[in-house]
């Protein structure tokens, strides 16, 4: 009778083990943003829960070292994207010439800044994070350097001003976990 009750507990065990590995993962987020947040006042809870959401894989982590490296895939993933959105606006010919400079300018930064997002992982990969710090602090400095360039010019309204602003937060975001990591 014993050994029949063992049998008929071991799913029930699964069953709640699994239930709470579910609801530690599901709060995982959440928690991370909250600590995240108060960590930089250049990161809103929105955001951070909205991008770690949407990002693939980040329902399967299960610890925030998971979670940081999908924070720099982000990154690499706005920063390719926004070069091709940038790609794409050069491709007019009626551009202003002060806005097409400006593109190029960014155009050259976040080109740059794709190799730097590939060792940042590399680095996070192999737990050095001072080195992760530094390549994901000049993202940050990508965005705001592009930014500010049409900022040069009154009356100028940067075309890249969602995806620069974007960019920052989702730096910052990695930021704050690694030093949380450290």
């Amino acid at each position: 009778m014993r050994l029949t009750f063992s049998y008929f507990s071991l799913p029930i065990f699964f069953l709640l083990f699994s239930t709470f590995h579910a609801m530690s993962t599901n709060n995982l987020i959440p928690e991370t943003c909250k600590k995240c947040v108060q960590k930089s006042p250049n990161l809103t809870y929105k955001f951070c829960v909205t991008s770690l959401q949407a990002a693939s894989g980040s329902h399967h982590a299960d610890d925030l070292r998971k979670l940081g490296k999908i924070s720099i895939k982000l990154i690499k993933d706005n920063v390719t994207n926004t070069r091709h959105h940038i790609q794409k606006l050069l491709k007019n010919n009626r551009l202003d010439p002060f806005v097409r400079a400006c593109l190029d300018d960014c155009f050259s930064l976040y080109s740059d800044a794709i190799p730097t997002l590939g060792q940042a992982l590399k680095d996070y990969k192999t737990k050095h994070y001072e080195n992760v710090n530094i390549d994901v602090s000049s993202i940050i400095d990508v965005s705001t350097t592009c930014e500010d360039g049409f900022k040069e010019k009154k009356g100028v309204v940067s075309p890249l001003k969602k995806r620069n602003k974007d960019t920052f937060q989702l730096s910052a975001l990695s930021l704050s976990i690694i030093n949380i990591l450290n």
